[in-house]
């Protein structure tokens, strides 16, 4: 079993070898071949993402919405409101905010980063990010991604919340704290979980050291992930971060799941 000193090095080295291994690949997959955008397949232009159909069917989340879990209400109940989903069940963190809902046109951009090679994605989606969270980014000390444990790190070389994580601070000058949260137990795949497994599944899944609180202790943090489903995860973040010392919590993710059928107030 490989102790917290041990994990961070070995995460750390994973990274360092992953993207020397990404570049050339990348720099002659970008010269020999043309951008094809990920849901349709049709070439775009350089840093475009998408193709401007699949961007017209992308669906942003606006106001109004629940100002802790930053679900979309089927008409305006006025500022500052709850849904009945906050009240019954609040989270461990503050406020979550997303850019837009997770249907297939974002289920297939999440796919493309993560598993895909797609990183010409990434400033985009972060993009989209920076305009859903800027209530959350405004008041934030520093930001967090969500991490991978060192063997999935390994398996998908590299960690698609870290990438957008930076991106998203860089236009901001907002410090990205990397190492300061770890996840110390190989949790199996959410897909296909309920929620009450989801939370199950990643309970002491994530921890923070000695050197991760001086990083977040009394500071308030932005917790970025790619996508938000049951909040399992990032609850459980949140719970270490604020555990740990952060001041508040709050959440900022590319895409969430929205329930369509049931009235969210």
């Amino acid at each position: 079993m490989l102790g917290t000193a041990g994990d961070q090095r070995i995460s750390a080295r994973l990274s360092q070898i992953a993207a020397a291994m990404r570049v050339p690949f990348k720099l002659i997959l970008d010269t020999g071949l043309p951008q094809l955008c990920p849901s349709c397949r049709e070439p775009v232009g350089d840093g475009a993402g998408l193709c401007a159909s699949c961007w017209s069917k992308l669906s942003p989340i606006e106001r109004p919405f629940c100002e802790k879990l930053g679900i979309p209400f089927t008409y305006d109940p006025g500022p500052g409101i709850f849904s009945m989903q906050a009240i019954a069940d609040p989270p461990a963190y503050a406020r979550a905010r997303a850019a837009v809902r997770y249907d297939d046109i974002a289920r297939t951009m999440v796919h493309a980063l993560k598993y895909g090679d797609r990183l010409d994605l990434a400033p985009v989606m972060a993009r989209w990010m920076r305009r859903a969270g800027a209530d959350l980014l405004g008041d934030a000390d520093v930001v967090v991604p969500v991490p991978l444990h060192w063997r999935r790190l390994w398996a998908r070389r590299f960690n698609q919340s870290a990438t957008l994580a930076k991106l998203v601070a860089a236009e901001l000058d907002l410090p990205v704290a990397y190492s300061a949260l770890k996840r110390v137990k190989a949790t199996p795949q959410q897909v296909g979980l309920s929620k009450s497994e989801r939370a199950s599944n990643v309970q002491g899944a994530f921890r923070v050291d000695a050197a991760g609180k001086a990083e977040i202790a009394r500071r308030q943090v932005v917790l970025v992930d790619d996508v938000l489903t049951s909040g399992a995860t990032v609850d459980a973040c949140a719970r270490a971060l604020l555990r740990a010392g952060a001041r508040q919590v709050d959440v900022l993710v590319f895409a969430r799941v929205v329930d369509s059928v049931r009235t969210p107030i």
